[in-house]
């Protein structure tokens, strides 16, 4: 059975923020992008639903603006 997104406030969500905080201390902006990503793909690991995984990136990517020029996954133009 499928398990849905939690999007609910975390049970400590001050110790989840300051771990997030101190994760990126003293890292460059490119260090810190790498960071983001292999945390991103641990967690995705960890989760292993695909379903909860791509509701994830459904809800982070709400609200985004796609850049100019941008094509879908099959290549065609997304701009009307």
């Amino acid at each position: 059975m499928a398990s849905a997104l939690e999007t609910g406030p975390a049970a400590d969500p001050d110790t989840i923020y300051q771990l997030l905080v101190e994760a990126h201390r003293d890292l460059s902006a490119e260090q810190s992008v790498l960071v983001n990503s292999k945390l991103m793909l641990l967690l995705a690991n960890h989760i292993g639903d695909p379903a909860v995984i791509a509701a994830a990136v459904a809800a982070a990517r709400q609200g985004m603006v796609e850049p100019t020029g941008a094509t879908s996954p099959t290549g065609q133009d997304r701009q009307a």
